[in-house]
């Protein structure tokens, strides 16, 4: 099984896109917790779902349970927890969700895990990755950067 990720942030839409296009996925699972009001418009649910579809064939998916809650982002954005606080308390949420039986594996089979950081090393997204990867085995992590 391989899993993709990427951020949105500091990429243009061509470059983004064609990272995607590159990948041959299938799928795009967004794993942001509000998918509707962020900076790059072509990352907005709506406007996203269409141009994965018309660029590059690939369907669209809302997990939210893949997101961290807003507690724990204003925690950590807001008041400067750290990243190793922020990582634990996420994990401990993946674990508590037992997201790893409750997230089909064909849904994350040849996907791409979609969230803003650009960079995977302080993202949630490579935890979910990597959480899945994990309990399944046998799972390839790839940053699409």
């Amino acid at each position: 099984m391989k899993i993709h990720t990427i951020g949105f942030t500091k990429k243009p839409a061509e470059k983004f896109f064609g990272l995607l296009r590159a990948s041959g996925a299938s799928t795009l699972v967004d794993v942001r917790l509000n998918n509707v009001s962020q900076l790059a418009g072509f990352a907005k649910r709506n406007d996203l779902e269409y141009f994965l579809r018309e660029l590059c064939g690939m369907a669209y998916v809302h997990r939210p349970d893949l997101a961290p809650t807003q507690a724990m982002l204003d925690e950590y954005r807001k008041r400067g927890s750290g990243w190793a606080a922020y990582e634990e308390r996420f994990l401990d949420l993946m674990g508590r969700r037992e997201v790893e039986s409750t997230v089909p594996r064909e849904l994350v089979d040849n996907a791409v895990l979609l969230c803003s950081e650009d960079k995977p090393h302080h993202c949630h997204r490579r935890l979910v990755a990597e959480h899945l990867a994990r309990h399944w085995g046998d799972v390839e992590v790839r940053h699409l950067v």
